[in-house]
């Protein structure tokens, strides 16, 4: 499995006993969601190995206590702690409406409802504290601030982000 075909699902962040549990964080909104997994793929040195899971249980809302088949021991545990922990794209759960996977919208045109189609989203850029697609409009890179205010509609089947966009915003780029 390679990590281009999973998505993040958390990162192993303490051990829990001494039989080798340890608790994941989870990343996300809906932690019940990922309770009863059967496996889950963990990074060792750019590796997705995948682990299979004997049980598991939420624990204090955004940590899953996981029982891995074949760590048996509180020194196998220590091994995993720090690690990210992925699960296959096709695992996550499907979006509707103007809800979306960031990974899901690459590639898409965007378009403005005043100025029309302005560019296609390269990437998204979530390392700030206001997400930010990355539009390429010819050899210009544009930032576009992902508030829903501003989304009017996610159309998958034309792959098109429809915005209405504050004036100025665009233009001050081109």
């Amino acid at each position: 499995m390679r990590k281009k075909d999973c998505f993040y699902l958390g990162k192993i962040a303490k051990k829990f006993s001494f039989k080798g549990e340890v608790l994941i964080y989870l990343d996300t909104d809906e932690p019940e969601a990922y309770q009863n997994m059967e496996s889950v793929f963990v990074d060792f040195n750019n590796n997705l190995i995948p682990f299979f899971i004997e049980h598991s249980a939420l624990h204090k809302n955004d940590f899953l206590r996981v029982k891995f088949e074949d760590v048996k021991t509180e020194s196998e545990a220590d091994q995993l702690i720090g690690n990210e922990v992925y699960l296959p794209l096709k695992m996550l759960p499907k979006l509707t409406g103007n809800k979306f996977y960031f990974h899901e919208v690459i590639g898409f045109e965007i378009e403005d409802e005043r100025l029309g189609v302005f560019g296609i989203i390269q990437s998204v850029n979530d390392s700030s504290a206001q997400p930010l697609f990355e539009v390429k409009n010819g050899e210009v890179e544009i930032l576009i601030p992902i508030i829903d205010h501003f989304l009017v509609k996610i159309d998958r089947t034309g792959k098109k982000v429809i915005m209405n966009l504050p004036e100025g915003l665009v233009e001050m780029y081109l």
